[in-house]
């Protein structure tokens, strides 16, 4: 008699990247029944979740699993897998069970990669949802970040000026800051945004108090004439 697959239990955390990486948005690693199993099988990558992408609905947060099979890469070497390698995983809802399957390793095959991993479904769900509304981690500059991306989220404050939000970036190097990339127009152009927002952030005044400041700049006018072009 085949007995069912023990279940293990997912916790994500997140970790403030160096001021160099190129991505500046937190990581959010997935931890397996406790053990970070990125540095296990990557050490020294980076994760592929970085926290820009938690933003919108639940089933396009990026390790949101649903009932169709979809390949997800769980880390990179601060550059394209493409060129560097990272490590993938196959995710799938299966009834109760959430499932991670098929793992690759690009970045060194020789690695051993861990056998299917099945989770409940119900715990599964939880914590994708309680690292999506955890802050606590945050220094200023991420808490900035966020308020602004919220802010300006399919808001279609700029369709008057016929422009939109392109992207929200940040920079922990020194001094701090947060940048907002705007196009043109809501297909965004092959050579990248139009113009951009440079804010700077400090440790010393409330970052809600900044975010607020910063909406306020930026929709103050038509975004064309103040910004910085690119």
């Amino acid at each position: 008699m085949n007995r069912p697959t023990p279940l293990s239990t997912l916790a994500l955390k997140h970790a403030i990247p160096h001021p160099l990486a190129i991505e500046q948005w937190a990581e959010v690693r997935p931890l397996i029944d406790g053990r970070d199993v990125l540095e296990e099988i990557h050490p020294g990558g980076v994760s592929s979740c970085s926290r820009r992408e938690w933003a919108g609905p639940a089933d396009e947060w990026p390790l949101a699993a649903l009932e169709e099979p979809r390949e997800i890469e769980l880390s990179n070497n601060d550059c394209c897998t493409g060129c560097c390698g990272g490590v993938f995983v196959t995710v799938q809802r299966q009834g109760d069970r959430v499932v991670w399957s098929s793992w690759r390793n690009t970045n060194d095959i020789r690695v051993p990669v861990p056998a299917d991993v099945h989770f409940d479904a119900a715990q599964y769900d939880a914590e994708l949802a309680r690292a999506v509304a955890d802050t606590r981690w945050e220094e200023p500059v991420d808490t900035v970040a966020r308020l602004v991306t919220r802010e300006f989220a399919d808001s279609g404050w700029f369709e008057r000026w016929d422009c939109v939000v392109d992207r929200v970036e940040l920079r922990r190097e020194v001094p701090e800051g947060v940048e907002v990339y705007f196009s043109r127009r809501r297909e965004a152009p092959l050579d990248g945004p139009d113009f951009t927002f440079d804010l700077p952030v400090t440790r010393h005044d409330p970052a809600g108090e900044q975010a607020r400041r910063f909406i306020d700049l930026i929709t103050a006018d038509d975004p064309r004439k103040t910004a910085e072009p690119l």
